[in-house]
């Protein structure tokens, strides 16, 4: 049977490889449900769009349990240097964490990252003690600016945020993951479970998403089969695919075969 270890990221090791998201439930109860069923260990939080005080009871940080969850915030929403380093550094001063989740947004239609301000801000947080994981495109030398200016981990993605278009440039994926040294997390765009098995069968460290839960029709079982598909993709990864035949095979031996 094929060993697999644990998924290691800035020296903190994680028994998942699935990360889930926190946006778009119809409600808490719904989320916690979720996440649950999804085996996750690390979910982010979109700092710019929680109460960070838990000022309300139904404020949502209230039901996320940091003793069983590691709370990862990120910088959704930001669209400059300065407003993601801004609000990595209110996400620290909450309580929330050191690592973050970094993105910045260079067009608001697609949510592609602008990978120049994402650099800019990686060498910043990371000089200020910031774990950093940016969000970037399939870019293995993007990727490889970012391990160089000290991101902890990079995320590429798979297709557009809430996409759910799956992953659009697999072999692109592979570069990135032979490129760095550093976890390849593939971040937005998987929309089903056949998506995230086919991502992990690429061989990256881990996955994270959101809108392929929050916006399933159930989201609890949904959660379910990407826990599942994630597992059944890294185990089919290590396991190693029988390579691909242009011509038919038999499957069963031809040699001494009854006359």
């Amino acid at each position: 049977m094929v060993k697999d270890s644990n998924l290691m990221i800035a020296g903190r090791e994680f028994r998942s490889r699935l990360m889930i998201g926190t946006g778009k439930y119809k409600d808490n109860q719904t989320m916690v449900a979720a996440h649950e069923a999804s085996g996750a260990e690390i979910v982010t939080v979109a700092v710019r769009r929680v109460d960070l005080s838990r000022s309300t009871g139904d404020a949502m940080l209230n039901f996320i349990d940091p003793e069983k969850y590691f709370i990862l915030p990120n910088t959704a929403g930001c669209y400059t240097v300065d407003d993601a380093v801004r609000t990595a550094r209110l996400a620290r001063e909450a309580g929330l964490s050191e690592w973050i989740k970094l993105e910045v947004i260079g067009d608001e239609k697609t949510l592609l990252p602008d990978t120049g301000g994402l650099i800019e801000a990686t060498k910043i947080l990371v000089s200020e003690g910031f774990k950093a994981l940016p969000y970037t495109n399939e870019d293995m030398v993007v990727a490889r600016k970012l391990e160089d200016a000290g991101a902890v981990a990079v995320m590429p993605l798979a297709s557009p945020i809430g996409s759910g278009m799956g992953v659009l440039n697999p072999v692109n994926i592979r570069f990135i993951k032979e490129a760095v040294s550093v976890p390849v997390i593939v971040d937005a765009g998987v929309g089903t479970a056949s998506d995230a098995a086919i991502v992990m069968e690429l061989g990256v460290d881990g996955l994270l998403m959101n809108t392929g839960i929050a916006e399933a029709d159930d989201s609890v079982a949904m959660a379910r089969a990407m826990r599942l598909a994630t597992e059944a993709g890294r185990l089919a990864y290590l396991a190693g695919r029988m390579p691909k035949k242009e011509y038919a095979q038999p499957s069963s031996p031809t040699t001494g075969m009854i006359k």
